[in-house]
């Protein structure tokens, strides 16, 4: 009768300690959550500029990811954003590949944090500071902008280390029973690391994040709740449970993606079995420089020294690596032939919406592409004059259905970003894109008018002089080189000078357009026939308007910031 009591009392301490503990891990995270779209919001068009000057180069998409990460604290949502950036086609699968190898690495940064800054002093003298001039940042700045998104990190940065303290204190010491029980589980040889890796596995599947989940391994070791070795393990399981966000992105996604993804997984569980093969070794080598370090700093320095070594051993084979994902993740059949209906960022991707822009500018160009196609075929059409244009009329009526689907889908997915948080840049670009995208599904309508007005001639039996054709290849030509003139500066912006040229590529066509509706009207005076005289009119009329809308388009490359 007497040990109820006791033992309602330890019941009730344990679920004060877990609840406590929840809430302590619940505003580390938050904080983490914070920081990250904070920053991400700030830097969004540096980060999009350092993505688009991305190259086939391994080191170079290495550095890219190590420092993408490092700055947005979450390898989580870097991997996220390379697959879902391999489903939009704006990385290939081997540049993917270097961008995860230098996450992995960019993600031991937090690490660092954590062990020279965390323990170093009471974390609170850095937190309420950080969270009040956060909070002053934002209240004073009406409107969305940079200085409002670094106060929105400042706070979140505080936040951060908030819970990490929290975490500290919650965390009871280790009775003697409970540190005799981890000694025998540290005791198992080989086992004993597989249990740990197995329970970071789960603990990061859980937390969704690395950072977060070796935060707490490092808040463990330093109150004595377990050992060097111990949490080593845990922190290579993490290593394999980070993979879960870049699985997940995948689901339903194009098969790159699903590559993309695969080649996470494999780097991350090849990576923990050669250290779990060679534990021993790799800690006395850690053991070796770390020297008279503290834990935290022993646990941080092994993070490092384990992505590093798997990012030597492995970034040189990533086009082996990518051809091997090659052959393990299979296309469906007839995948690479199919015109693809736009498939935007999901979650958690919409948490950074100048990043998802990256995706619609990427979409953009594709719709410039389309413009160009049916453009050169159009000349090609009027030069060979092929008999049958059966082929022809159905292959301009599905891309010209293809560039409305792009018109409705980014015009929501643009509208959705609008509604968002983002930079006073981005909010500006993002109306010029919108102009960008109804001039570029214009053009295709020009486009399929012109095969159609060709095509009708034809069925008419209405022969257009061999010299009046001749007169519009000048004339389409520099169209041509208008469309041209888009689709190489599309991904960016232009200058005034390059503005002043497009603006004189415009007056010749409109010249042109003038000279040639004149001669079409003194045939029709001299008794030619009307009908083929206006359906030459037509589609001189036409291709004048697809140069006005390419105008427009330019002039919308030079007012993006």
């Amino acid at each position: 009768m007497i040990a109820a009591p006791a033992t309602e009392g330890t019941l009730m301490i344990i679920v004060s300690i877990l609840v406590q503990l929840i809430g302590a891990l619940g505003l580390f995270l938050y904080g983490m959550k914070v920081l990250s779209e904070g920053i991400q919001r700030a830097a969004g068009d540096r980060l999009k500029h350092t993505l688009n000057s991305m190259t086939g180069n391994t080191f170079k998409s290495l550095l890219t990811g190590m420092g993408i990460t490092a700055l947005i604290q979450s390898s989580s949502a870097t991997t996220v954003m390379v697959v879902s950036f391999v489903n939009a086609g704006l990385l290939t699968v081997v540049q993917s590949a270097g961008v995860i190898f230098g996450a992995n690495i960019g993600t031991t940064v937090t690490a660092w944090i954590v062990s020279l800054i965390g323990f170093k002093f009471k974390m609170s003298a850095l937190a309420l500071p950080m969270i009040g001039l956060g909070f002053v940042l934002m209240m004073t700045t009406k409107r969305r902008s940079r200085l409002r998104d670094y106060g929105e990190a400042a706070v979140g940065f505080g936040l951060l280390f908030l819970g990490l303290e929290y975490l500290a204190h919650v965390l009871p010491k280790p009775s003697a029973d409970v540190l005799h029980f981890l000694a025998g589980l540290s005791n198992l040889g080989a086992l004993s690391v597989l249990l740990a890796a197995a329970a970071g596995t789960v603990l990061t599947v859980l937390m969704h994040s690395s950072s977060a989940s070796t935060a707490v391994v490092i808040t463990l070791a330093v109150e004595g709740v377990i050992g060097f070795e111990m949490a080593a393990g845990l922190v290579l399981g993490a290593n394999i449970g980070t993979t879960i966000d870049a699985y997940l992105a995948s689901i339903g996604a194009r098969t790159a993606a699903k590559r993309a993804a695969m080649i996470h997984i494999l780097f991350n569980v090849f990576g923990s079995i050669w250290a779990v093969i060679l534990f021993r070794p790799f800690i006395a080598l850690v053991n070796l420089v770390a020297g008279g370090s503290s834990v935290a700093q022993h646990i941080a320095l092994m993070h490092t020294f384990f992505n590093i070594i798997n990012a030597m051993l492995f970034a040189p084979f990533a086009r082996q690596f990518s051809d091997l994902v090659t052959k393990l993740v299979k296309a469906r059949p007839g995948e690479e032939k199919m015109l693809q209906k736009l498939e935007y960022v999901a979650a958690p991707m919409m948490n950074s919406p100048e990043l998802n822009l990256m995706r619609a500018q990427k979409e953009i160009s594709d719709m410039a592409g389309v413009c160009g196609t049916m453009f050169n075929r159009f000349r090609e059409i009027l030069r060979d004059n092929p008999t049958d244009l059966s082929d022809d009329v159905d292959s301009f009526r599905n891309m010209e259905n293809y560039a409305d689907q792009m018109r409705e889908e980014l015009t929501r997915f643009l509208l959705e970003c609008a509604g968002s948080d983002m930079g006073a840049s981005s909010q500006a670009n993002i109306g010029v894109m919108l102009r960008m995208v109804t001039d570029l599904e214009d053009i295709t309508d020009d486009c399929f008018s012109l095969v159609m007005l060709v095509d009708k001639a034809q069925s008419r039996k209405l022969d257009l002089d061999k010299d009046e054709v001749a007169s519009l290849g000048p004339y389409t030509l520099l169209v041509e080189d208008f469309l041209h003139f888009v689709q190489e500066n599309i991904n960016g912006t232009i200058s005034q000078e390059q503005l002043d040229t497009a603006q004189e590529l415009e007056d010749k066509i409109d010249e042109f357009r003038s000279t040639l509706k004149k001669k079409a009207r003194k045939r029709m005076q001299a008794g030619a026939n009307v009908k083929t005289e206006l359906l030459y009119m037509d589609v001189v009329r036409h291709i004048e308007k697809i140069g006005d809308h390419a105008f427009d388009v330019t002039r919308g490359l030079r007012e993006m910031k």
